[in-house]
């Protein structure tokens, strides 16, 4: 029988780094469980995935710049990053963890 578990207890402690917990993992699916507590991506280093990602904010805040835009994130609100596009996220709010729930579609298994 499948054993439940809840995406906020254990809450890992992010405040030195961001925990990444990998959730689910199929043929080229991926949903992972990203704990951050004010880190945000360095300017010189934005993410570009070769695969579709989608994202949302559970709990705390986020800022994810993309095509020079700045979307601010609160709970429940989501976001699609196309395979290519290169991102950042340029705030995480300090004071309080934000949980991020990422669902990285198509992947290959040298990706991850």
């Amino acid at each position: 029988m499948p054993t439940p578990a809840n995406l906020f207890t254990p809450l890992p402690d992010a405040r030195q780094a961001e925990v990444f917990t990998d959730l689910l993992v199929r043929p080229g699916c991926r949903v992972e469980r990203i704990v951050s507590q004010g880190q945000v991506t360095p300017p010189e280093r934005p993410y570009q995935q070769a695969h579709d990602e989608w994202v949302v904010v559970l709990s705390g805040s986020a800022r994810v710049l993309m095509d020079d835009v700045e979307t601010a994130l609160a709970p429940g609100d989501h976001l699609f990053i196309p395979a290519g596009r290169q991102h950042r996220v340029t705030f995480t709010d300090p004071a309080q963890p934000t949980v991020w729930l990422a669902i990285h579609i198509g992947e290959a298994a040298s990706d991850a």
